[in-house]
């Protein structure tokens, strides 16, 4: 547009910007602007994890193989810890506490053994998945991927961990007579559903966890009193025999205790299902479509604010 000015001569005016008066969020989109960091969409978040496959299970195995990358025994520890565990858990309970009342010795020691190592696959995933994100800020920070990655790729490395040990189990139930039959086929639905169970878990602990640091310092007494109340070292029917009935219901249908109790079936031939609560393959099914699921919702929500002190 063009103006006289007070000389009589005319003055050219620039003409109006299109982008003046417009908001900044207006100014984003008329220029195909997005926010950095932005939450995708569920749909769009699945896809992109989906992409990154690879490096998740890529990651799973450095971390296990960095694990215990500076022990002389190396990678030997990840069978020895938990066996070391079992057989404390066995002098202080089996022996001078008599837990294993009811049971004779050839169904104890499996029976315990099998206890702690699935006890420690959940335990484990809890705690990777607490310091899956503040552990790592410096990668969240660095680079632009799904924050689920990590502590999906954190349950995925004790799962890794646990089929190692898989094999002392096996080794354990079959010099106290236990051998492999069709039962043992069972091991495999059990081994997924603990895996999503925990997965679930370990994402709803990472974003705590990211939240609230300290978490990691409060996690290993509620990780002791679990594993306490899921009847690790004794059978929960009957050490709980003169208890109220609801009592040990309630104990047996916390999912530590279901996962056991099914992998205890399917590797003591005497550990039959009169053992088990009703419907505890639903239960089982359950708890871990309900965190896998649940869990991995509740982490998506806060995925744009992941790493942002």
């Amino acid at each position: 547009m063009s103006e006289t000015t007070h000389d009589g001569t005319v003055a050219v005016s620039a003409p109006a910007s299109p982008d003046e008066g417009l908001t900044a969020a207006q100014l984003a989109g008329r220029h195909g602007l997005t926010v950095s960091g932005a939450r995708p969409s569920l749909v769009e978040y699945v896809r992109q994890l989906w992409d990154r496959r690879h490096f998740i299970l890529a990651f799973s195995r450095a971390k296990l193989t960095a694990q215990y990358s500076q022990a002389k025994l190396g990678q030997l520890w990840q069978v020895a810890t938990p066996l070391l565990n079992a057989a404390v858990y066995f002098f202080i309970f089996g022996v001078i506490l008599n837990a294993s009342r009811g049971m004779p010795k050839d169904v104890y020691i499996p029976f315990l053994v099998t206890g702690v190592f699935v006890f420690t696959f959940t335990q484990s995933s809890v705690m990777a998945g607490v310091r899956a994100i503040s552990g790592n800020l410096g990668l969240v920070r660095a680079l632009h991927f799904p924050r689920a990655s990590l502590p999906i790729s954190f349950a995925l490395q004790q799962l890794q961990q646990l089929l190692f040990s898989m094999v002392v189990l096996f080794a354990v139930a079959v010099g106290f007579g236990h051998y492999p039959d069709l039962s043992w086929a069972l091991i495999v639905p059990v081994l997924i559903l603990q895996f999503l169970f925990n997965t679930g878990l370990a994402l709803i602990m990472a974003r705590a966890g990211a939240k609230t640091p300290d978490l990691a310092q409060l996690m290993p007494f509620v990780m002791r009193t679990w594993m306490y109340a899921s009847g690790v070292m004794f059978s929960i029917p009957i050490m709980l025999a003169d208890k109220p009935q609801w009592l040990a219901t309630v104990l047996q249908w916390n999912p530590a205790a279901i996962y056991m109790d099914l992998m205890r079936f399917a590797l003591i031939d005497e550990y039959g299902a009169e053992n088990l609560p009703d419907h505890v393959w639903a239960a089982a099914g359950g708890w871990a479509a309900l965190f896998a699921l649940g869990g991995f919702v509740y982490f998506w929500k806060a995925e744009e604010r992941y790493g942002r002190g």
